[in-house]
């Protein structure tokens, strides 16, 4: 018998689609896209069909307890039973904490799934109490774009994306709607048809650049030189609004004093993007409105990332474009929810003084000897990290220490679990129930469970409400059902739900996050928190934590004469599905004509790519998609596509951005030669 379930999308994507599952003898055999979230509408991206039965189902998937029988890395494991997994992690963890500290032990954790739940509850609790090191994630992606909203706006939403049908300019900033946020798509084509015209800014022609009336290709780390330029040129044009600067706006004239260094003809020199199109671009901000911006995670993945975010944002604060539906920045959507994540997560178990390590750091931190104390177990869950952290190879030797004890859990026998001494198996997020504020839009979702957990697999709620017991934990806050964390994970009392507690609220609907029945519409019903209560161009906020008051820029110099960028794919948003693709080989890189020429290469050859943290092998595509200078190809290919035991995160380098000492993976420099 066929049921149909409703549920939600748990992918790291802005849009949080809802779904419907069919189910037949407890095993999902299709998935549809469905209307109960009025902005996904129906519409699914090819991935979760396509991938997430075979994800849930297939041979890859773990259903037992295992335990280490080979060498780290190799992936020899035999059955073993909870309790035996249990204890073992006891007597591990006990013995780390005796030798050397709670703090020798690190939870490596992302956003495998984005409930509330499963990214982030009961797990917290756990490790807080246990007084292990914390772990900063937001570096690794999101966080750069995030500090620079709070620094410039303080922590309130923008506009919902839906507003963009309002629009008479929609600029797309770093961010590839057609691949992870595609349902603002339709929402620009209404806007097209009523007369709007559309800006991509992106190093590479993607399918939504080829549509606009004009692509900005610029080169990556630049934007905030063109950023800055367009508000200098808006000073000159008489497009600056001074009312609304002389009232809302706090650090104008240090702000102005570097952007007036920066011509639109220096922009497009230094970008390597025609004048004509910059100077088009910079008379449609000025003279178009509604206009808005929407500003993906594209750009800040570089030394400039969050100097070139905050000076994007200023722009709509210098012209005026806020206060109207369609117009401003479609950004800060998480912060439309009411959170309260210190009762979901409860820091205040947290013994003072327990060290924050940045996740983008932790494998140079395995291979430092000189770490006091030094990191003696890693509990790797919801995370890849073999895959997606930069300095793969370091990373890989600091994991295939000895004396570092792993334990890991998650859906799948990933990269990262082969380096595991004990493997826990997590259910799928379609096999318990959670919550989902979304990143990207301004709904919220609830979800049930629609199968039963798959063999002995288990929620991430209960594997570690099974450690805390093991460990001794007593305190009420470990026994809390699924129901009492969502109930805890956002304010019941709070008007935007309605006054329905987050475990009650509908599985066949979302509830959508307004202000007093409206939708948020910055500068008219929502404002900014910063200290100041003003948009911050020069941020007390940024320069108390990152020495970064104002933006800056810094170009990379290298003896690598390519820069390379790894965007997501239509395929592989993030590295959840890259199992599913081992045998498609690895993605191509992508190569301008006029660089594959220069190196004697031709379409369809195998490459060497290269730098000195390491080397990627790839079939090459050359195609003018792709600016000269600049290389691509595309994220989240698992170990198995690699003939050499790299993948491209080999090649990018573990350095650290302007703000939340983020990942800096487009500063990565390579050459290329025929293998």
């Amino acid at each position: 018998m066929r049921v149909e379930h409703p549920s939600v999308c748990p992918l790291d994507c802005p849009d949080t689609c809802s779904l419907t599952v069919t189910v037949e003898d407890e095993r999902i055999v299709s998935i549809r896209g469905s209307r109960a979230n009025p902005y996904t509408a129906g519409v699914l991206c090819a991935k979760v069909p396509q991938a997430y039965p075979g994800f849930v189902h297939g041979d890859g998937r773990l259903k037992t307890p295992l335990m280490r029988t080979g060498a780290k890395g190799e992936g020899r494991f035999e059955r073993i039973s909870w309790s035996q997994a249990l204890d073992i992690v006891h007597e591990r963890f006990t013995a780390i904490i005796a030798a050397h500290g709670p703090q020798a032990i690190l939870p490596l954790n992302y956003a495998g799934p984005h409930g509330m739940l499963a990214g982030g509850s009961m797990d917290l609790r756990f490790f807080h109490r246990l007084g292990a090191s914390l772990l900063d994630r937001r570096p690794l992606c999101g966080g750069i774009r995030t500090e620079a909203w709070v620094g410039t706006f303080g922590p309130t939403p923008g506009i919902r994306p839906e507003q963009a049908e309002h629009s008479k300019l929609i600029v797309a900033w770093g961010s590839n709607v057609t691949w992870s946020n595609l349902h603002i798509v339709p929402i620009i084509n209404k806007a097209r048809r009523g007369g709007a015209k559309l800006v991509i800014v992106d190093t590479r022609r993607t399918k939504i650049a080829e549509q606009a009336d004009l692509h900005i290709a610029l080169r990556p780390g630049t934007d905030v030189v063109l950023a800055w330029a367009m508000a200098a040129d808006l000073e000159r044009q008489g497009g600056l609004d001074r009312e609304f600067i002389a009232r809302h706006v706090d650090g104008f004239e240090d702000y102005m004093a570097l952007a007036r260094r920066y011509s639109l003809a220096d922009a497009a020199r230094i970008c390597g993007v025609d004048e004509r199109l910059v100077r088009e671009f910079a008379e449609w901000y000025r003279t178009m409105n509604p206009a808005v911006i929407t500003v993906g995670n594209g750009l800040e993945r570089n030394r400039n990332g969050g100097s070139g975010i905050r000076a994007v944002f200023a722009l709509p604060a210098l012209a005026g474009k806020f206060g109207v539906p369609g117009g401003g920045l479609i950004n800060g959507a998480g912060f439309a929810f009411p959170k309260t994540p210190a009762r979901l997560a409860r820091p205040d178990f947290v013994p003072a003084g327990t060290r924050l390590i940045n996740i983008i750091d932790v494998g140079r931190h395995l291979n430092d000897p000189t770490m006091s104390p030094p990191i003696k177990a890693l509990f790797i869950y919801n995370h890849n990290p073999v895959v997606v952290h930069p300095e793969q190879n370091r990373l890989r030797r600091g994991l295939e220490r000895e004396d570092l004890f792993v334990v890991g859990s998650d859906v799948v026998m990933t990269d990262s679990l082969a380096y595991a001494d004990v493997v826990l198996p997590a259910c799928s997020h379609f096999e318990h129930a959670d919550l989902f504020a979304a990143y990207g839009t301004h709904w919220l979702q609830r979800a049930d469970r629609v199968i039963p957990p798959q063999g002995e697999a288990l929620p991430n709620t209960e594997i570690f409400r099974r450690l805390a017991a093991r460990f001794g934990f007593d305190d009420p806050a470990f026994r809390a059902s699924d129901a009492e964390l969502m109930d805890d994970a956002l304010d019941g009392a709070d008007a935007r739900l309605g006054g329905k507690r987050p475990s009650a609220i509908p599985l066949d609907s979302a509830t959508p996050m307004t202000v007093g029945g409206e939708e948020a519409i910055l500068f008219k019903n929502v404002f900014p928190k910063t200290a100041s209560g003003k948009v911050e161009l020069s941020s007390p906020y940024l320069e108390k934590k990152y020495g970064a008051r104002l933006p800056s820029w810094r170009p990379v110099t290298s003896s690598y004469p390519l820069i390379l960028i790894s965007p997501a794919s239509d395929q592989r948003i993030t590295s959840t599905f890259g199992g599913l693709h081992v045998g498609e080989g690895p993605p191509p890189l992508e190569m301008h004509p006029d660089d594959a020429r220069a190196r004697n290469l031709r379409d369809g050859m195998r490459v060497r790519v290269w730098n000195d943290l390491g080397e990627v092998r790839l079939p090459l595509l050359v195609t003018d998609v792709i600016p000269r200078g600049v290389v691509c190809t595309l994220k989240g290919a698992w170990m198995a596509t690699s003939d050499n035991g790299q993948t491209i995160s080999a090649l990018c380098p573990a350095d650290h951005a302007d703000i939340s000492e983020g990942a800096c993976y487009n500063d990565a420099r390579v050459e290329v030669a025929a293998l």
